[in-house]
């Protein structure tokens, strides 16, 4: 399991971020619609990291399942946390004026989203896509 760790803390590294999932997914094959998905969710989840979670990583992991592939980026932050997650993905919902379609739209343009927040300790958001057979 390949594990490519991209430090979260400007604008520039949110680019660096989608930069090397894009590479992470063409070496994996997916197609340019897939790596679209992926590297969308990607952003909005490496910006709220960024922007709410005070800065943090990203984990970029190639995934083997037997014969089947697949990438998972894990978002780590230690910010303030998310009060009410539920509330948080809620499409429309935002707490910085944003459009309010970032951890709901990631979800689904994943195949596999998990988030895990403790308010002032911080959130881990994981988001998984499959190549297909």
């Amino acid at each position: 399991m390949d594990v490519v760790v991209v430090p979260l803390r400007s604008d520039e590294d949110v680019v660096r971020l989608r930069q090397a999932a894009r590479t992470c997914l063409v070496s994996q094959g997916f197609s340019l619609v897939d790596q679209t998905k992926l590297v969308t969710a990607a952003s909005e989840l490496a910006r709220n990291t960024v922007k709410y979670g005070g800065g943090g990583e990203a984990h970029l992991i190639n995934l083997q399942n037997g014969g089947r592939k697949g990438v998972s980026l894990v978002f780590i932050d230690h910010g303030p946390g998310i009060a009410d997650i539920e509330q948080a993905m809620t499409d429309g919902y935002t707490s910085g004026g944003g459009m309010g379609l970032g951890l709901g739209g990631a979800k689904r343009l994943s195949d596999e989203f998990e988030i895990t927040s403790e308010p002032g300790k911080g959130t881990t958001v994981r988001i998984t896509k499959w190549k297909p057979y």
